[in-house]
């Protein structure tokens, strides 16, 4: 499940990089992208990309601990996470308790 997560998210961050390249837009044509429409494109796509890059470390991260036995354990309370939420989530670090409290 991991693995085949890791392998999803590289390839979004490929695809995205064309998206975040530098807009170039031709100003003797009339199209229906403006350059403010160019540049929020370019800025979701950076969004979406360093989403995916944060997703990928967190996933490659249980990895190493599913390689070392150590993987769901919380990284907080050192309790079992429950299964439930590793089949949700599977790179999830903690328990829904601390992840909770983590949040407020």
């Amino acid at each position: 499940m991991l693995g085949h997560l890791r392998i999803e998210l590289r390839e979004l961050l490929d695809l995205s990089t064309d998206a975040s390249r530098t807009v170039v837009l031709d100003q003797t044509m009339v199209g229906r992208l403006s350059r403010m429409d160019a540049l929020q494109q370019q800025q979701m796509s950076h969004a979406s990309r360093a989403a995916y890059r944060k997703r990928l470390v967190a996933v490659e991260q249980a990895l190493r601990l599913l390689d070392d036995g150590e993987y769901g354990w919380c990284e907080q309370c050192g309790e079992l996470i429950y299964t439930r939420r590793l089949e949700i989530k599977p790179e999830s670090a903690r328990c829904i308790g601390c992840q909770q409290l983590s949040e407020t």
